[in-house]
């Protein structure tokens, strides 16, 4: 607010909003990991409205959208992605013996209690990719 950034100001009040809601729903305070569950869902929306604005051709709406998406990125604790998340994934088939693509869930369900923050949508196709 020092800074006269509006831009941040108004995305951080709609962090705010949104944990507030929380609390009103819930009736209790929130912990780090339902602050970082909400976070994560708003930069699943913001994702979201990215594609539905670049198939509508509306650049404007999809820059501010990208810009929130950035500045809530920079909350949310970093990502498990790339050759990371394969390696990960190929210890979680290693360890448990999967093998075809009958224990998909499986794999996706362990590798969401051991890495709690992977970028899931691209853990699919490499537990896609590994197990077929």
């Amino acid at each position: 607010m020092l800074n006269k950034n509006v831009f941040v100001r108004d995305t951080l009040r709609l962090v705010t909003s949104e944990i507030k809601r929380f609390e009103v729903d819930n009736r209790q305070d929130p912990t780090d990991d339902d602050v970082i569950t909400i976070l994560k869902r708003m930069a699943k929306q913001r994702k979201d409205s990215i594609q539905q604005y670049k198939d509508g051709g509306r650049p404007d709406l999809e820059e501010i959208e990208q810009r929130e998406l950035d500045l809530l990125a920079t909350y949310l604790p970093q990502a498990l992605c790339g050759e990371a998340l394969k390696t990960a994934i190929s210890a979680i088939i290693s360890e448990h013996g999967f093998s075809g693509m009958q224990d998909m869930g499986n794999v996706m369900k362990e590798l969401k209690v051991k890495h709690a923050n992977a970028e899931m949508s691209e853990a699919s196709s490499f537990v896609k990719e590994l197990l077929s």
